[in-house]
């Protein structure tokens, strides 16, 4: 017997090579690992060009390292909208299928409620007929 699969599992199968890339991309570069690593890279690089005594391959203010910075930028930038525009399509998504579960269930609950109340009359029809039998025999 095969598990059905959630709404979640049928969007992430969904997903081109690109999406999941995007995905990870912005996921990576909006952590804390990131901003760590980033950080002590630009220290690093800084630290090696002011310090070199030969040769410095960026030295102060640092074009190269702003340039890197700007390519990077240009680069995350449309990546992290991707993304973002795909988890906006998954939360439409999201919240259609919820609306849809939430119809159903009202639904169900009218019916059940119809039920309980046609069991109800059926009990009070058969008490009172049970006391008008009463009454008569007596």
């Amino acid at each position: 017997m095969g598990v059905k699969n959630t709404w979640h599992q049928k969007q992430l199968e969904s997903l081109s090579f690109g999406s999941r890339l995007a995905d990870a991309v912005a996921k990576s570069m909006g952590s804390w690992k990131f901003i760590i690593i980033q950080t002590i890279l630009v220290v690093l690089w800084m630290t090696l060009n002011l310090i070199a005594f030969v040769k410095h391959w960026d030295a102060y203010p640092f074009i190269l390292l702003n340039l890197v910075f700007s390519t990077q930028a240009a680069y995350a930038a449309p990546i992290i909208m991707m993304s973002q525009n795909r988890q906006n399509e998954r939360d439409r998504a999201q919240a259609q299928a919820d609306y849809q579960t939430n119809i159903d269930a009202k639904m169900e609950i009218e019916a059940l409620a119809r039920q309980l109340n046609n069991i109800e009359v059926h009990k009070l029809d058969k008490i009172i007929n049970m006391l008008e039998e009463m009454r008569k025999q007596s």
